[in-house]
Parts: structure tokens; sequence; C-alpha cells
């Protein structure tokens, strides 16, 4: 059996209620996640706290919480939702940077060797460009979804179409609205 028929497989026992499901899954898509959310961090700022493993951990406990147990359709669904959960632990993670108890959004600074006060870089706009994909889901939440999948899980665009399961055509044509529409909205922040 393939990597992603197993997958299909353990999402659906994990579906269907079957405890030890949820330990056999973990193995199988570990380095992909890994890969997508190392690939996802590389594109944030210096300075950036969370490491790739402490992202893909966080995510698949929400992905597996029993408590609020989730339904995949299959793996790209799968991989869909833990783009979503990764979106959401980032922008988490950059609230908290940005809270008043943390500086309030001021630029860290640190004292070099010879005492001189140098400024660090500027926190990341990852709160602005949330702000503009909730804009963007409200308007075309298809468009929205591929974004999330492009941005923060690193699909390709074939790869998003068969995770939305629509035609790479269709994949295309959001893709090229959803950049514009970001853009104009992105540089009008």
């Amino acid at each position: 059996m393939s990597d992603a028929a197993d997958v299909t497989h353990i999402l659906n026992s994990i579906d269907a209620g079957d405890p030890q499901a949820a330990d056999q899954l973990l193995p199988l898509v570990y380095q992909e996640l890994r890969r997508l959310a190392a690939q996802r961090l590389a594109q944030e700022n210096p300075g950036q706290t969370l490491q790739a493993t402490a992202l893909v951990h966080d995510a698949y406990v929400r992905l597996v919480d029993v408590e609020h147990q989730q339904r995949w359709n299959s793996r790209g669904h799968f991989f869909a939702a833990a783009a979503e959960a990764m979106r959401r632990i980032l922008v988490e993670n950059a609230r908290r940077k940005h809270s008043l108890k943390r500086g309030g959004g001021m630029a860290p600074v640190e004292l070099n060797e010879d005492l001189e006060v140098a400024a660090a870089d500027a926190p990341g706009d990852l709160l602005v460009l949330n702000e503009a994909l909730e804009r963007l889901e409200a308007k075309d939440s298809h468009a929205a979804a591929l974004v999330k999948l492009r941005y923060f899980a690193g699909l390709t665009v074939p790869e998003a179409a068969e995770a939305l399961d629509v035609s790479l055509r269709t994949a295309e044509r959001l893709w090229t609205f959803a950049k514009a529409w970001l853009y104009r909205e992105l540089r009008d922040a």
C-alpha cells in the first residue's frame, strides 16, 4: 500500500474511532509536515523563536485532538487542515509577540559588544497578511483556501487543486485572482 493510501486508510480509522490510529498517522506524515513547517518558517523574519519541530507537534496535536474530532475526506484534506493549523499557530505567535505585555510591537533593542544600541529588524507582517486573508475568505473562500495551501503548506498549484478537489484550470484562475487581490490589499495596508 502506498503512503497516500496508508494515510487515507488511517484517517478513515481515526474517523471510525480507532484509538491507536492517531499513533500510526504521525510517522507517515511527520517528514512531510516537518518539511512544510520548515519552508514556512524560512519565510518568517529573523528572530522567529518557533522551531519547525514545535510547529509540527503543535499542529498535529490540534489535528488529532479527540475532544474536537475532525473528519478528513482524504490525504489532501488532512494536509489542508494541517496548513490551517500551522497558520493559526503562527498568527497566535505573532499576536502574542505584538501584545502590550510583550512590548506592544516595539522593536526589540539589544546591546552589541561596544554597548551601542542596535535596533533589531521590525517584526513580520504575518498579522497584516492574516487580516487580508480573512477578508479574502469572506469574498471568495475557495481562493483563500488555495492561498493557505500555497503559502502555509507550500503546496504547488496542482497539489492544491487536488487537495481542494478542483480542476487545475480552476486552481490557476483562483491563484491568479488571489495574488492580485492580496497584492492590492497589502499594498493599501
